[in-house]
């Protein structure tokens, strides 16, 4: 699962009366939820179609990588791009072309007839999705006034929350019932919801302002994406030697590059004065490696209980349950306790009880038990991440001050896709390493009947969560570092 946490634009939107009447609120509201509950359920449901993926088009562990990684990487390059241009096109008229691209590239991936075909599509889906995800929530910002916006935030979340969650569980039933092919309908399904969001705007948006001084930093967005392909690409060819070290010198000095382009811009997409204050940076990197740790589990275990234990869809999309139920029940709760004693003990605390979760899984996969064993090691992690995602929030919001907030909200967002890709693009050899190790002789996450694959799959899990659980722990010390720190301008943090 991706981050719960409410998207932002680069700057925050302000009610504008002319944009839709109120009788317009309700379906521009439907439009929003539509559009981030395509986005969000694409990345869930991906995980649990792979094998069948993988069988259909014949692609190997590392293209499976990269039918998720190319989507992440436009995703996570381009996403603060895509709020810079809502605010100089015109919120409305950008999202409706993210929405458009994110369809029209779904449909490609419905009619996938190779893996390259399928990667070409996905990263050209996580352009749309980077133009239309930031556009959500700043289009009800904009729709609804100041005294009304807060409950449409939270009708707009609550709805978010339902669909993405039930997303997985209607893939895996999809799957289950309908046989293997079935795959292909997951991205179908985006033209209709995605088609109904485009209807419903066009019909009730009205003025769409544009600002003709915001600039969109194409700088940093062609060397951030450059970047991150050579970094990816390095880290999924670790097997070539060389080769790989090369990509990865060349995805660093690409960085390098990013980070001067950032440093000399007037408008830069990631303005790197925020990183100067401990609480904002210790948030960003906590939220990198806890979701380093969340992206590969959730990418790596539909693989391992359907191609390795022989489970249906449907039961290993069961696994994704607990995320969804623990984070709706609890993360209110939880945001307002730390709103009374701060975000580090909850972001420490959180962190313990998601890495006990993990090395739970490491210890028990063995067993290959689902049901006695994971879903209580998934429901503890679960129970963590419900008590870290709001104070995340507050740690993030609270070491800057409110005219940052938008900006520091995106850059935080983009940290955490980033950290999706990197932990795929990382973990594919460490699973392949591990699976030969065990005397695996056939290819992790395929259906194989040759002697000892489930068990070497299952070795390979193992230390797969180790890893999550390491990173988990790291999380915990960096949450407690948000404790304190000045903020920005003079702003107190709010710790």
């Amino acid at each position: 699962m991706t981050d719960q946490r409410a998207p932002q634009t680069s700057a925050a939107p302000v009610f504008h009366s002319g944009f839709c009447t109120e009788g317009a609120r309700p379906f521009i509201m439907l439009a929003a939820v539509l559009a981030t509950s395509i986005g969000l359920i694409d990345g869930h449901v991906v995980a649990i179609a792979l094998p069948a993926m993988r069988n259909s088009l014949g692609a190997d562990l590392v293209e499976a990588q990269w039918i998720h990684n190319a989507y992440m990487l436009t995703l996570s390059a381009l996403i603060l791009v895509g709020g810079a241009m809502g605010d100089r096109f015109g919120l409305g008229r950008v999202f409706c072309l993210g929405i458009a691209l994110f369809v029209v590239a779904s449909l490609f991936c419905a009619l996938a007839p190779t893996p390259l075909f399928m990667i070409v599509s996905r990263a050209v889906q996580g352009i749309g999705a980077a133009i239309m995800v930031p556009g959500s929530l700043a289009l009800i910002a904009r729709a609804y006034p100041r005294d009304s916006r807060g409950r449409a935030i939270g009708i707009w979340a609550a709805a978010s929350a339902v669909t993405t969650a039930a997303g997985p569980i209607i893939g895996g039933l999809v799957l289950t019932v309908g046989g293997p092919e079935m795959w292909r309908w997951i991205f179908a399904i985006n033209l209709p919801l995605g088609g109904l969001a485009l209807i419903l705007l066009f019909r009730n948006l009205g003025d769409d302002p544009t600002k003709a001084d915001a600039r969109v930093d194409v700088p940093g967005a062609v060397t951030a994406t450059l970047a991150l392909l050579a970094i990816a690409w390095g880290l999924t060819s670790l097997h070539h030697g060389s080769a790989a070290v090369g990509w990865l010198a060349a995805g660093s000095g690409m960085l390098v590059l990013f980070l001067w382009t950032q440093a000399r811009s007037a408008q830069p997409m990631m303005p790197l004065t925020l990183f100067a204050v401990r609480p904002f940076w210790a948030a960003n990197a906590m939220s990198f490696t806890l979701y380093s740790a969340l992206s590969l589990m959730f990418f790596f275990m539909p693989m391992t209980f359907i191609a390795g234990w022989g489970l249906r869809e449907i039961e290993a999309a069961a696994a994704f349950a607990p995320m969804s139920v623990f984070i709706a029940a609890f993360s209110a709760s939880a945001g307002k306790l730390a709103d009374r004693i701060g975000p580090a003990p909850l972001l420490c605390a959180g962190s313990l009880v998601v890495a006990a979760g993990y090395a739970m899984m490491a210890i028990l996969a063995p067993e290959q038990n689902f049901w006695g064993h994971i879903l209580p090691a998934m429901c503890l992690v679960g129970l963590g991440m419900a008590a870290v995602a709001a104070p995340l929030s507050t740690a993030v919001m609270g070491a800057v001050d409110e005219q940052q907030s938008g900006t520091a909200s995106g850059v935080n967002n983009a940290v955490t896709r980033m950290a999706g890709l990197i932990s795929v693009a990382a973990a594919g050899g460490l699973a392949a390493a591990l699976y030969s190790a065990a005397g695996g002789t056939a290819s992790f996450g395929i259906e194989s009947d040759t002697a000892g694959h489930p068990a070497a799959m299952t070795s390979a899990f193992s230390g797969l969560a180790w890893v999550a659980a390491a990173l988990a722990l790291i999380s915990a010390g960096l949450g407690w570092l948000t404790r304190s720190g000045p903020a920005p301008n003079g702003a107190d943090p709010q710790s």
